[in-house]
């Protein structure tokens, strides 16, 4: 069976993938520094852990649940000790694109990323309708890069991230500055500032008298059927004129000119994953 070093088991992260990972076709060694983490661990997924050397002198897969700040020191700390062929497996693309990994030609270099259950789905039990993060109940996509390293090691990674991810539905084949492009850019720099910006402007309407659950109901219900015309998901949709127009006028008011090409330059990228890296 294939061995997964599970480093920054005791984590957030780490003991979601511990409690995926229990039970299935790998053998996992589980690292975790911490003694809050270990008890965590123990209690949630019922392992136990082992020493970091213990655990990378016999894996076949490192798998890297820890924070982006710690990739590329722990990356240096270990790659003398890989066996040559190992698979080292990181959960988002900002170390691996800013950089920040060793050079070493003989193992390999994979990078996964959840995409988290889609907002339209046909989810219908209830503890899948209220696991927003995915990786429990509701199912997901995923996107998987094979930095470096040979072809069947893009299988063997692809069906980790499975695991780890599970229930999956598409898993979506790409490079790591597609990931990185995806987040921070796309998922974080837009889509989580936009978020926060819907909620402050949800609280300003509140601060001028709205009732708030009117408030949130309104502005939830509402971005259901935009979400769903501008993303082609109702084609028979169309936003009315009156929509139209104020989309018009407050794209100059909301936006700066060029804010795509600022966001999404490979220089900003770049510059992003840099700073999350080292923050």
């Amino acid at each position: 069976m294939t061995r997964i070093a599970l480093l920054g088991a005791g984590g957030k992260m780490g003991v979601r993938l511990a409690a995926n990972l229990k039970g299935s076709a790998y053998d996992v060694d589980h690292v975790e520094i911490s003694a809050d983490g270990r008890a965590r661990l123990r209690e949630a997924v019922g392992v136990d852990c082992v020493t970091r050397d213990e655990a990378l002198a016999r894996a076949d897969v490192v798998l890297m649940a820890v924070p982006d700040r710690l990739i590329g020191r722990i990356a240096h700390e270990i790659v003398a000790t890989l066996r040559p062929g190992t698979i080292v497996i990181m959960l988002d693309a900002a170390a691996p694109h800013a950089g920040e990994l060793p050079e070493r030609a003989d193992i390999s270099y994979f990078v996964t990323h959840p995409c988290h259950p889609p907002i339209f789905n046909d989810e219908t039990d209830a503890a899948a309708k209220r696991d927003f993060f995915g990786g429990v109940h509701a199912r997901q996509h995923i996107v998987c890069a094979l930095m470096q390293g040979p072809e069947e090691h893009y299988a063997l990674g692809e069906a980790i991230a499975r695991t780890i991810y599970k229930p999956v539905m598409r898993s979506h084949r790409c490079t790591v500055e597609h990931i990185a492009i995806l987040e921070p850019a796309l998922s974080e720099t837009v889509g989580a500032t936009l978020s926060l910006a819907l909620r402050e402007a949800t609280d300003e309407a509140v601060r001028r008298g709205v009732p708030r659950q009117a408030a949130e109901d309104f502005i939830l219900g509402h971005l259901t059927i935009e979400l769903a015309i501008a993303f082609g998901i109702f084609p028979e949709g169309k936003f009315s004129d009156g929509a139209l127009k104020a989309i018009d006028e407050a794209r100059s008011v909301i936006f700066r000119d060029n804010w795509l090409e600022t966001v999404f330059s490979p220089e900003e990228v770049k510059r992003s994953v840099r700073a999350i890296c080292h923050p």
